[in-house]
């Protein structure tokens, strides 16, 4: 049985280029960047070159990126590190109801703290409005966090109209941009957009787990959370996770041109849509504006955890939601306010470069399947 694989925003199957890169960073350049001799003159120059490589998709300068762990840590360093380089501002944040648990726990924390925090709505289709944003944007407010593409539903956030607000008004608001979802996948040029702080993931691009980065623009100081020998200029001690940071760099590097992988990923984005809106009960949710590599739909009242098993025999691997919340009810679907049955019903497909047109072609011909057959078995 052929192995169809559509579980893409939950993480990526490493490229060749990048687990090549780890290895040779665990077997040959093994030494600490850290180090005098020429092994660690050889590591740093490979921590460099990852540095570079990651800097120029983002077009911006190599000193500009930070590397962590991934995502969530991005996250947290940014948010706790703008709040507090803009206490003097304000103590009055602005995000959105529907953004990743790394960015919405943070949140909690600092009101919790004191911190007053403004939590937009969607609308029915997952997606914030420019005017929500020009609105709720006041010159007491420290930080602006929201993401660039909603994991679970493929909406596309009004990024540019919160930088435009700051701008406009010359607020001192920092603005942290979540770009986990979007990065390799929309163009992304934060400097040029006005964008503050913005968080990117390696394991998203076929990249390894473990490895992320934080873009700091340029003049823009956040204080560190974690303290010991200064690496990444003094924002991240502890030795470099050299073969995770590497691997990154080189997935970066192998990703294909934007327009071209775009080009193909809506097609199938397109086909999925036509095919499974086709099929009595099944209801799509992702806005028909949104990124093309996620399509979130539910199965006409068929729990969404047996139609996951019920494709997983069938060799398709897909997601009832996030990854991270582990089948709990989706906060994203809930603020959309789905119907509940809707909402418990509802399967998430992402697609990556290695998928192709059978693939959707079998998701379809299983959706149907499914959902005939649990619907009269009433699962």
């Amino acid at each position: 049985m052929r192995e169809i694989y559509l579980d893409n925003s939950a993480t990526t199957r490493v490229c060749p280029e990048a687990a090549e890169k780890a290895l040779e960073l665990m077997t040959q350049c093994y030494g600490n960047p850290s180090s005098l001799h020429a092994l660690g003159f050889r590591a740093e120059q490979a921590l460099s070159q990852a540095r570079q490589s990651v800097a120029k998709l983002l077009s911006a300068q190599p000193e500009e990126i930070t590397f962590t762990s991934g995502g969530t840590e991005s996250n947290n360093l940014a948010i706790f590190g703008g709040a507090f380089a803009r206490r003097h501002v304000g103590r009055r944040i602005v995000t959105t109801q529907i953004e990743h648990p790394s960015v919405l726990e943070p949140m909690a924390q600092l009101e919790k703290e004191g911190w007053e925090i403004v939590r937009l709505a969607p609308d029915a289709f997952g997606r914030i409005s420019p005017q929500q944003i020009e609105e709720a944007i006041t010159p007491d407010t420290a930080l602006v966090s929201i993401m660039a593409v909603n994991n679970e539903i493929g909406s596309i956030l009004p990024v540019e109209a919160a930088a435009r607000v700051i701008r406009r008004n010359k607020y001192r608001t920092l603005l942290h941009v979540d770009a986990v979802q979007a990065f390799g996948k929309l163009p992304l040029i934060p400097g040029k957009t006005g964008i503050d702080l913005l968080t990117v993931s390696a394991h998203k691009i076929h990249g390894p787990k473990g490895a992320g980065a934080l873009y700091i623009r340029k003049g823009v100081h956040i204080p560190a959370r974690t303290f010991g020998g200064g690496q990444e200029r003094n924002l991240r001690s502890g030795t470099e996770a050299l073969p995770a940071w590497c691997a990154f760099g080189a997935a970066v590097k192998a990703l294909p041109p934007l327009r071209e992988e775009e080009a193909s990923i809506r097609a199938l984005w397109e086909d999925a849509r036509q095919r499974l809106s086709s099929i009595p009960g099944v209801v799509l949710q992702s806005p028909p504006e949104g990124l093309p590599y996620i399509l979130n739909f539910s199965c006409g009242g068929v729990k969404a955890e047996t139609m996951l098993h019920f494709l997983e025999e069938r060799g398709i691997y897909v997601s009832s939601g996030s990854a991270c919340a582990k089948g709990k009810p989706s906060h994203v679907l809930e603020a959309m306010h789905l119907p509940r049955a809707q909402a418990l019903s509802s399967i998430r497909v992402s697609f990556s470069r290695e998928n192709c047109p059978e693939d959707v072609g079998a998701l379809a011909e299983a959706v149907k399947e499914g959902t005939e057959t649990l619907v009269r078995a009433k699962l």
